[in-house]
Formats: C-alpha cells, sequence, structure tokens
C-alpha cells in the first residue's frame, strides 16, 4: 500500500467531502470547474504528488492519492477552491490504504451514491483518471483501482438490481415534477442548462410527461440545439431567459455556473413557478425564496424522495457489497503479488548466483561433466524453489511484510522490496 519515493514513504488516501455531512452551499464552496481540477493536477504535480485522481460532481469532492500527509491533499483542494482547511474539517472524511480503496469501490458502484444505485458517478470517475494519465500523475497502482472499480461497477449492473427502474438525479426532478404539477403535459417547461444532469433531465422530461412545450436555453447555444434536435424541442437565446421564465410554470436550473444565475430581479412572475435548482454550486439565488408565487426545489430535497424502486434497491446492497468484497480481495492479492514480486526475483538471481559457482566448483572435479544437463537440473530447482516461497506469499494466511523480511535475511537479499 506504501508508494516508497526515495526515502520518503506515502500511503494511499482518499480525502473529500460529499452530501453526507456537507449541505449544498459547502459543497459548492468546494466544488472544482474541469479548470479547477486541472490546476488541482498541475500545482500537485510541481508539489512532488506522482499519483491522483479528482472528482467533483454535485454531490461531492474528493481526491484520492498518494501523499505522506493528507493535508498535502487537502491542501490541494482548498488552495483550488473557495473552501477553507476550516470548514473542510467539520464535514469532511479522511481514508487511508483500504478503507480508502474501499471508498473508492463504494462510490464508483453506486453503494455511495446520494440517491442507490445512481451510477453516473463511475463516468467521473473514468474522465478523473484520463485526466491524471495525461498530465502524468497517474501510477499503476491508481490505473489498477479505477479498472477494479469499473469491473466492479459493471458487474453490480450486469449481477444485482441495484440499479434497477430509472431513479436518479435527473429521474427523481421528473418524478417530483409530475407528483407536484397537475396537468403537466400542457404547462411550459424551461430547461437552462444543458450539461450532463440538463440532458438527462431533459430526456426524462419528453419520455415521462409527454410534454410537447419545452424550451431550452443555454449559454452555448448549439449545445442546446443539438439536445433540441434529438427530441424536436424549442431554443431560445440566452439573452431571452428573463422574457422566457414569466412564460414558463417549470424551471429546470442544471448549469455549470459558480455563481447563481437565478435571483429574483428577473423573475417578474404573476403566477406559480416551480424551480427545480440541480446545480452544485447552487445556481438559484436565496433571495428568490422571498417571492410569493415561486417555490424553490434542491437536489438535495429531491434525494430525500424515496419510492418503491428506492425499496426494492435496498434489497440489492448484500450483493452488491459482495461482489465488491470479491473484487477487493483481488486488489489485495495483486498489491501482495506487487509488493512481493522484487523480493522473489531477488531470490531468484541470488540462486541462481549459488547455482553458477557450484557449477564452477563441480565442473573443475568431474571428469566428462555434463554442463547442459546441469543448468537444466539446476533451473528446474531454482523454479521448485521460488513458486514455493511465492505460493506462500500469496497464501491469505501469510503475513506477508514479515515473510518478505525473513527471506531477505535468511539469503542475505537487502532492501528489494525498496
Amino acid at each position: 500500500m506504501e508508494n516508497h519515493n526515495g526515502s520518503k514513504h506515502q500511503y494511499f488516501y482518499a480525502v473529500g467531502l460529499s452530501y453526507r455531512k456537507a449541505d449544498a452551499e459547502t459543497r459548492g464552496k468546494f466544488s472544482l470547474s474541469a479548470e479547477g481540477k486541472q490546476n488541482v493536477l498541475q500545482q500537485a504535480k510541481q508539489e512532488g504528488i506522482d499519483s491522483l485522481i479528482v472528482i467533483s460532481t454535485c454531490n461531492r469532492t474528493e481526491i484520492y492519492g498518494f501523499a505522506q500527509h493528507p493535508f498535502q491533499l487537502i491542501k490541494l483542494l482548498c488552495d483550488n477552491s473557495c473552501g477553507t482547511v476550516e470548514e473542510f474539517q467539520r464535514v469532511a472524511f479522511v481514508f487511508k490504504n483500504n478503507e480508502a480503496i474501499n471508498h473508492m469501490l463504494r462510490v464508483g458502484t453506486g453503494l455511495d451514491s446520494q440517491i442507490l444505485g445512481d451510477f453516473e458517478i463511475i463516468s467521473q470517475i473514468k474522465i478523473g483518471f484520463t485526466a491524471s494519465k495525461n498530465m502524468g500523475v497517474a501510477n499503476s497502482f491508481i490505473e489498477r483501482l479505477v479498472n477494479c472499480t469499473i469491473q466492479a461497477s459493471k458487474r453490480i449492473k450486469n449481477e444485482t438490481e441495484l440499479s434497477s427502474g430509472a431513479t436518479s438525479v435527473s429521474f427523481a426532478s421528473v418524478q417530483y415534477i409530475m407528483n407536484n404539477v397537475v396537468d403537466i403535459q400542457n404547462k411550459n417547461i424551461l430547461l437552462f442548462g444543458t450539461g450532463k444532469i440538463g440532458r438527462n433531465t431533459c430526456e426524462n422530461l419528453v419520455k415521462h410527461t409527454k410534454n410537447e412545450h419545452i424550451t431550452l436555453i443555454n449559454r452555448t447555444k448549439d449545445k442546446a440545439e443539438k439536445i433540441a434536435g434529438k427530441f424536436n424541442l424549442v431554443v431560445k437565446d440566452y439573452d431571452l431567459l428573463p422574457l422566457e421564465i414569466p412564460k414558463t410554470d417549470v424551471l429546470v436550473v442544471a448549469t455549470g455556473a459558480q455563481n447563481p444565475t437565478i435571483d429574483k430581479d428577473i423573475l417578474a412572475v404573476n403566477k406559480p413557478l416551480l424551480i427545480l435548482d440541480l446545480s452544485i454550486p447552487k445556481n438559484v439565488h436565496d433571495n428568490v425564496k422571498d417571492l410569493e408565487n415561486v417555490t424553490v426545489i434542491h437536489l438535495d430535497d429531491l434525494s430525500k424522495i424515496t419510492d418503491d424502486t428506492l425499496e426494492k434497491r435496498k434489497q440489492h446492497i448484500p450483493a452488491a457489497e459482495a461482489i465488491i468484497a470479491e473484487v477487493e480481495e483481488d486488489f489485495s492479492n495483486w498489491m501482495n503479488v506487487r509488493k512481493f514480486a522484487p523480493t522473489i526475483h531477488a531470490l531468484k538471481e541470488k540462486l541462481n548466483t549459488i547455482k553458477d559457482n557450484e557449477l564452477n566448483f563441480q565442473r573443475k572435479k568431474i571428469s566428462n561433466f555434463d554442463e547442459d544437463q546441469a543448468e537444466i537440473i539446476s533451473q528446474r530447482i531454482i523454479h521448485k524453489i521460488t513458486t514455493q516461497f511465492a505460493n506462500h506469499l500469496k497464501d491469505r494466511d501469510t503475513v506477508v511484510d514479515e515473510s518478505i523480511e525473513w527471506i531477505e535475511k535468511v539469503f542475505s537479499i537487502e532492501n528489494a522490496t525498496k
């Protein structure tokens, strides 16, 4: 689990904050844009942190990586966000080594999602890893762990019903609209923002509400037009947002802006308006709640919706956890092999040295010495000996570090694992 960097010992950590302890406002302070995540990677590289992944979604901002102390990773997050160390300490988590590995697996498989079984986070982990690899800050440990997380995610999707039904943040928002807006198919719906959650929400709105009065607005109009083309929807210019809102019955805000884009000054409404803010940081200013005709629902409110689908999903948690345990054990075995492989290699070299010295001695003593046959026999013996040691080190009951130390001591192999 340790990453040896010269004489410095680095450990694998997961640090961050999520919906579990941090409210939307606090998560917003630590939210990282695409540029912010890139800045974290760049700073990490400059500061000698050679392997890490950064993810930042509406529900969590987390860093997985190697460091001598977790504060090195915490500092990276605070330096590149609007959050402070003091705020981080109040709501954050720090996991080390095995706990950090387990946390990534639970996050990537939807077990730690705000809405159980929501697998959208796995794509963020993939994107985070790709960015780290492109920056040159992703070692073989991180790559293997990401691949194991992807493998676990696929198995849980295919072998359990943890993700059965259409429950996600985007679907939960549509579910709320359908349950709380009468005659929804005839209401005017305005979707502001066409990022991933916006796109998914749009698709669910079209599919489940049968509404033909959906308008899309995005800062970059061509992105909205691409989505609108799939569903034959109307697209309006960003500048027309204040004029479109008064015509709207339901406003869904799903932008990636770092500051509120909707406040009461642009809401000249004379009829009831339901606003769903699916953005982190919040994109709907708190002063909107002062308006009588306006109801604001944030994604944290949506996550509290419990229905039959979520209750059925809970029954599949044990099966999902069993899959994670299998994948985690495979990863642990890989780490152990990776840890003792240098020792086995050094042992083989040591035995070959002993073999060469002995053959040289016997060559001088024995007439008609068959060197080829002696070489074949001795190599087979060396292979059997090293295989025996390797099998011992692979055994789950073996204390690997102690066994490695013992082998190195008996055969005078110095620091083979360093």
